[in-house]
């Protein structure tokens, strides 16, 4: 079992072109032992917004704060805490934060074996 604060997980800037202003804290990433999936929580600053991009697995969100969309296929759609979305896989997608204070999400995504 493993039991932490966020706090005490590393904020990484993304990296990824088209990304600004975005962290990722691993939370359970590639070091622990979780067999079937990652779990993230992302952080993006006012103005910021992850790359728009797609990747081949599924992703599942849950927003704990702030104010946001996920910019899709030419559609925005809302996101405010409590919300939660399904990223299908190969799906173009991109998180954009829209409010004055921090979006802060979790990412769930299988491993990719």
């Amino acid at each position: 079992m493993i039991v932490k604060n966020y706090a005490d997980v590393a904020a990484e800037n993304v990296t990824m072109a088209g990304a600004k202003n975005t962290t990722i804290r691993w939370l359970l990433g590639k070091d622990s032992p979780a067999p079937n999936f990652y779990l993230r929580l992302f952080e993006v600053q006012p103005g910021g917004h992850s790359p728009y991009h797609a990747h081949a697995s599924e992703h599942e969100i849950f927003v704990l704060e702030g104010r946001g969309r996920i910019n899709a296929k030419g559609k925005e759609h809302p996101l405010a805490a409590g919300s939660f979305a399904l990223v299908e896989p190969n799906e173009e997608h991109q998180f954009e934060n829209t409010g004055e204070s921090v979006l802060r999400f979790l990412c769930l995504v299988p491993i990719e074996k």
